[in-house]
C-alpha cells in the first residue's frame, strides 16, 4: 500500500465513546472512506467510555480521515451526558500525530495545525495545540492542557492566558474542546495487580510517574512535590470493571528514556512493598518495535539465552512482560511496523 519513500504519518485519536457501537462504527467509516488511509487498530473501553484508533497514510490523507472522524464525533457524541473514569475534555478528547517513516517532527506539526484550523473553523470546537506544537511551556503537556476536564472548561475558556490556540473562545456544551497536536510515539502500557485495592495502584502511580506527588513538609506544614522515579512517565491506577482487575496506567511517552522493561520491574518491586504481585500487563493501541526489542535484549540477558535474533526478542519481550494477561497480544497487529508493513530487520 505504501511506497518506501512515502511521508508516513500515524494518527491517534481518542474519542469519548465506549460503548455506543453505532457511533463507533459511524467514526471507523469516516476514517475507512479515505482510500489512503490504513487503520491498524482500535481498542474499545466500555468502563473508560473511550476508544482509540490508531491509522495512518501520507499527512494529507491523514488529515482529512482525521477530519472526517472528529466531524462524525461531534454530531453523534454529546459531552453533557458522557461519564466515564478516563479525564476527558472533548467528545474529540486528544488527537496526536506522530511521524513515522520519512517525516519530521515539523512536517507533523504543520499537518497538526492544519488539521487544528480545520476543526477550529468549520466544526466550531475549540482547539488547543500540545506537545510540539505548543510554544508555551506551561500548557504543553497533555494534562497541563486537560486539566479541569469538560466540566471545568465553560470558565477556562475564559481565562487570561488559557484561551484556544484555534477555533472559538465560546463554550461548545456538546464537543467540549479538541487537544491536537504533533509528538513523538506514546505507549499507552497498563500493568495488572493481583489486588482489588485501588489506592495500592493509585500510590504505585504516584512513584513511578515524573510528577510525583504532593507531600506536607515536616517542619513547615506546606505542601510540596515531591518527583516520582521515572522521567516521561505519567500514571494514575485505577480499577476496569471489563476485567475486574486493578491497573497501573501508563502513559509513556519517551520509551528510549525510561524502558518498557525498567518500568514493569519497579513495579513488581514496588507492588511487594504493598504486599501484592504483578500478574502481568496490556498496552493500549500499538507499540514501536524497538521498545520491545529493547525488552526482549533485557530479558534474554537476565534468563542467558543466547539467541539474539529480531523475533526471539519481540517473544522474549511479550513473555516475561505477560502482554497476553488480559486479552491476546498479536505482535502482527499490536506492533506498529508489523500492521503497517513496514519492514524492520
Amino acid at each position: 500500500m505504501f511506497k518506501e519513500t512515502d511521508k508516513i504519518l500515524e494518527c491517534v485519536p481518542n474519542f469519548s465513546e465506549g460503548n455506543n457501537s453505532e457511533t463507533i462504527e459511524r467514526i471507523t467509516t469516516a476514517i475507512e472512506s479515505v482510500a489512503g488511509v490504513k487503520l491498524l487498530h482500535r481498542d474499545i473501553g466500555k468502563a473508560t467510555n473511550r476508544t482509540v484508533f490508531t491509522f495512518i497514510g501520507t499527512p494529507d490523507d491523514v488529515v482529512e480521515a482525521a477530519f472526517l472522524a472528529i466531524k462524525v464525533a461531534s454530531e453523534l457524541i454529546d459531552m453533557q451526558e458522557h461519564a466515564g473514569i478516563h479525564p476527558r475534555m472533548g467528545a474529540t478528547d486528544v488527537c496526536p500525530l506522530i511521524p513515522v517513516s520519512n517525516m519530521t517532527l515539523d512536517e507533523a506539526d504543520a499537518a497538526a495545525r492544519r488539521l487544528s484550523k480545520m476543526v477550529g473553523e468549520e466544526l466550531n470546537i475549540p482547539v488547543y495545540s500540545y506537545e510540539y506544537s505548543s510554544s508555551r511551556d506551561y500548557r504543553k503537556k497533555l494534562e497541563q492542557v486537560r486539566h479541569g476536564q469538560y466540566e471545568g472548561l465553560r470558565t477556562k475558556l475564559n481565562i487570561p492566558g488559557w484561551e484556544p490556540d484555534f477555533g472559538p473562545r465560546t463554550f461548545n456544551a456538546r464537543s467540549g474542546a479538541s487537544i491536537i497536536g504533533a509528538r513523538n510515539f506514546l505507549i499507552a502500557y497498563n500493568i495488572n495487580l493481583e489486588t482489588k485495592a485501588v489506592k495500592i495502584a493509585q500510590r504505585i502511580a504516584e512513584e513511578i510517574r515524573e510528577s510525583g506527588k504532593f507531600t506536607s513538609d515536616l517542619f513547615s506544614g506546606e505542601m510540596k512535590r515531591v518527583p516520582g522515579l521515572f522521567k516521561d512517565v505519567k500514571a494514575i491506577g485505577w480499577y476496569i470493571s471489563d476485567f475486574d482487575i486493578v491497573q497501573v496506567s501508563i502513559n509513556l511517552t519517551n520509551y528510549k528514556t525510561t524502558p518498557l522493561h525498567k518500568l514493569f520491574e519497579t513495579v513488581k518491586e514496588l507492588a511487594a512493598r504493598h504486599e501484592t504481585s504483578v500478574t502481568g500487563s496490556e498496552l493500549i493501541g500499538l507499540i514501536p518495535s524497538g521498545a520491545l526489542v529493547e525488552a526482549g535484549k533485557f530479558y534474554a540477558a537476565r534468563h542467558e539465552h543466547a539467541s539474539s535474533s529480531y523475533d526471539d526478542l519481540i517473544r522474549c519481550a511479550i513473555e516475561n512482560l505477560n502482554l497476553n494477561n488480559v486479552k491476546p497480544f498479536d505482535p502482527q497487529k499490536n506492533i506498529i511496523e508489523y500492521a503497517a508493513g513496514i519492514r524492520v530487520y
